[in-house]
């Protein structure tokens, strides 16, 4: 698939890789305004005891219509050290932690002023540098109605706000977990939970699988 349209989460879920990695080119919607309740701003992850969100705190935009680019990240709690510690906890102990983390860490590191940069740069590195997608990504010049873009793909409308809430064409391929024996298989979690569990080799099959489209 040539291109597709995608709003821009933080670690995003498998789903919305999926349909990444299907596409040569992926544009970033970057002209919207802010709305909660997505995974602008969460994602979730495999915590012992089931799905675990995690959620960047806000400055602008949680209860305001604030350019997506200009929403800041607000610093008055330690959300940073929180959410690296939950996800030291979830994967510390997966196959590839050690292959990642050190790369991974840096972002939790560093205090980024705004939402849409920190987004951008973490999935950047994750898919391009680390799983090896060959793609592109681009950012939307003009914001544009779903459903009267000239994209053929425009997917921004069908992620939910949860990992229960897949996309229909979405098929969970299944790989090891690291909780997996007390909690089941959890499907649609971060990228991160595919990226620890099953390294570089195990992401493109998995991803391919994924993208199942009527």
């Amino acid at each position: 698939m040539p291109d597709v349209l995608l709003y821009l989460p933080y670690l995003p879920p498998v789903s919305w890789c999926a349909a990444a990695w299907s596409a040569e080119q992926v544009t970033l919607e970057a002209c919207e305004h802010y709305q909660k309740g997505s995974y602008r701003n969460r994602c979730y992850i495999a915590g012992p005891n089931g799905p675990q969100r995690l959620s960047i705190p806000l400055l602008q935009g949680k209860h305001q219509q604030t350019p997506i680019r200009e929403v800041r990240i607000a610093y008055t709690e330690p959300w940073q050290r929180q959410h690296w510690r939950s996800i030291r906890t979830a994967y510390g102990s997966a196959p590839y932690w050690e292959h990642y983390a050190d790369d991974l860490v840096r972002f939790y590191e560093r205090k980024y002023d705004f939402l849409f940069d920190f987004n951008f740069e973490l999935v950047d590195v994750i898919l391009r540098k680390k799983a090896g997608w060959s793609g592109r990504f681009q950012l939307s010049e003009q914001y544009e109605m779903p459903g009267q873009t000239s994209s053929q793909h425009d997917l921004r409308p069908v992620f939910g706000a949860g990992p229960e809430q897949s996309p229909e064409w979405f098929f969970a391929a299944r790989y090891r977990q690291v909780f997996q024996e007390r909690t089941g298989f959890l499907p649609n979690l971060s990228i991160l939970d595919l990226l620890f569990c099953g390294g570089k080799q195990h992401i493109g099959p998995v991803l391919q699988r994924g993208w199942m489209p009527a």
